[in-house]
């Protein structure tokens, strides 16, 4: 029987997405390819008129970077970040990412 994915506050790593608005094409893959399914369109238009994607549920991002991986853009990317004990997700996003984010 396979187990159970552990839930977002039993894990040792959070995960992060990055996604840069002007590359995006709004394809929608990402959207599509997402695991935990966090990611969905956004109802703003970016300099080209496309709906980028935005994260959801930021909790239930696992970081497994396949969203990068399916971008034909390189428009957006994952990546796995350790949890200290005791230390809100949000609270380490340095101001240069969170405009980004």
């Amino acid at each position: 029987m396979p187990e159970t994915p552990p839930s977002a506050k039993s894990r040792k790593f959070r995960g992060r997405v990055f996604i840069n608005w002007d590359r995006c094409k709004g394809c929608g893959f990402c959207i599509e390819f997402c695991p935990p399914k966090v990611l969905k369109f956004s109802d703003k238009f970016n300099n080209h008129g496309y709906h980028p994607p935005v994260l959801e549920n930021e909790p239930a991002c696992t970081g497994c970077d396949l969203c990068g991986l399916y971008c034909p853009d390189f428009a957006i990317f994952g990546i796995r970040e350790a949890v200290s004990a005791g230390v809100p997700a949000s609270a380490d996003v340095p101001a240069s990412h969170a405009a980004a984010a």
